[in-house]
């Protein structure tokens, strides 16, 4: 993701109305802006795809609050501005650095807080404001975690959660994001050697969604199903949400902030044919996704003759994530195909789970994991600067160091303070015994109302 920012043919900014007729003749012809509005533009490229993905941390809050039963609604509208906001420090305390500082073709970079510009000051040979990367990059830091909290609701507790948060957004997350967008060893000879090519991830199909994923996955399989979800005979009970009003609008707010998260990886505005390779990747991101709620809608009605709107909301997120990993290449057919497959992961995998007895609350392992897997696999068939191999190194070499990393953490964490609320906890609901503030009081369980 830290590629050079392309410094610039053009820019709206500098023409007059009397070039506007230029614009339709030839891009080329147009005047070159300079340096200083190519780092205006391209910053602000950077602060409105950051503020559009730190809003998609309201979209995982209203998704996981109508998802889960009313007894936990308020545990995870915490969990959710928690990890955000720990997200948020723990980047610049060091998840930036070790990101991005010093990699040079290795595993990571190196410890230690970032700095920012001065104020006042400007770095033109980067071609953007040093706060405003370290605001983008940050923000999907926190997208990795947020995927964690919606598969565990319900059972964990809210301190281990957010230590093991501390973790995937200080050290975990910056690793393996090193290895592609830090210039690590997955940009190198080894795996160019073997595969043909470097390893592809645009906006992080696999460095966001399935990090994430994998850890949440990790924490699922440790942790246990919630009491009651499967029972002894092999029968599932299915645990009806709270409000699929929220887990709606959360959706929506998700889809929204998708734009920021595909179209600002980018990284560059400076000139038309940043600009223009922006508005594909839009038009690509929001196709791959009704692609998902589509196929979603008509498979449920095929295999069970009802319309989940579960699936149909998971189908969407399933094919934004899907066409993360090259959401500038696809043409309209190809878009729609890769989005299209996402939609069916989800309406395959969330029974699959249910046989193993894996239990996702939110539908974040189909999502974000099988997806994301996807996504990234495909790739090639629309970048010819990719390859088969290399995607599966980079895959399964991300896979394994976060689910053996995830995993030592959440013994650590269970074999110490333990992970998991008692059955009566569980019963009572988060809210009461961990939050202390039910988000709905009126109809809460064992409430007295007149």
């Amino acid at each position: 993701m830290k590629k050079l920012v392309a410094m610039g043919a053009t820019s709206l900014a500098l023409l007059s109305l009397s070039a506007l007729p230029v614009l339709a003749q030839d891009a080329e012809a147009a005047p070159a802006v300079s340096p200083e509005v190519a780092y205006i533009f391209n910053t602000l490229l950077f602060l409105i795809g950051g503020f559009l993905v730190m809003w998609m941390a309201a979209g995982f809050a209203m998704l996981e609050a109508g998802l889960v039963r009313s007894k936990n609604v308020s545990m995870q509208c915490l969990k959710n501005i928690s990890l955000y906001s720990i997200a948020g420090l723990m980047f610049w305390i060091t998840g930036y650095n070790l990101m991005y500082s010093g990699v040079d073709g290795g595993f990571m970079g190196s410890f230690g807080p970032y700095s920012f510009d001065a104020v006042g000051g400007d770095a033109l040979d980067t071609g953007y404001s040093t706060a405003s990367d370290w605001f983008f990059q940050m923000v999907f830091c926190a997208t990795t975690a947020s995927i964690v909290s919606g598969t565990l609701a319900e059972r964990i507790k809210l301190w281990p959660f957010l230590i093991f948060t501390v973790v995937l957004t200080g050290i975990l997350y910056p690793i393996t994001g090193s290895w592609e967008w830090g210039g690590g060893w997955l940009n190198g000879e080894f795996v160019t050697g073997i595969g043909g090519a470097e390893f592809s991830d645009f906006a992080g199909s696999t460095l966001v969604h399935s990090v994430g994923g994998w850890a949440a996955l990790t924490g699922a399989i440790i942790l246990g199903a919630r009491k009651g979800k499967y029972g002894a005979d092999g029968s599932v009970h299915p645990f009806p949400g709270s409000s699929m009003p929220l887990a709606t609008l959360g959706t929506f707010i998700l889809w929204l902030g998708w734009f920021g998260f595909n179209g600002a990886s980018q990284l560059a505005m400076g000139s038309i044919g940043d600009v223009s390779d922006i508005s594909r990747i839009f038009a690509n991101t929001n196709l791959a996704a009704a692609a998902g709620v589509v196929v979603a809608v008509l498979l449920t009605q095929v295999l069970y003759k009802k319309v989940d709107v579960t699936m149909a909301l998971n189908g969407a997120l399933a094919g934004l994530v899907a066409i993360t990993a090259e959401p500038l290449q696809p043409s309209v057919w190809a878009s729609v195909f890769i989005g299209g497959v996402g939609g069916a992961i989800v309406v395959f995998a969330v029974p699959m789970l249910d046989k193993f007895k894996i239990d996702d609350v939110v539908g974040a392992i189909p999502v974000h994991l099988l997806a994301g897997i996807w996504g990234t696999l495909i790739v090639p068939l629309t970048n010819s600067d990719a390859s088969y191999v290399s995607q599966l190194i980079g895959i399964i070499s991300i896979g394994l160091f976060t689910t053996v990393t995830s995993a030592v953490v959440w013994y650590a964490l269970k074999a110490s303070v333990g992970i998991r609320v008692s059955d009566e906890e569980e019963a009572l609901g988060l809210d009461k015994v961990e939050v202390g503030v039910e988000a709905y009081p009126e109809f809460g369980t064992g409430s007295q109302r007149l």
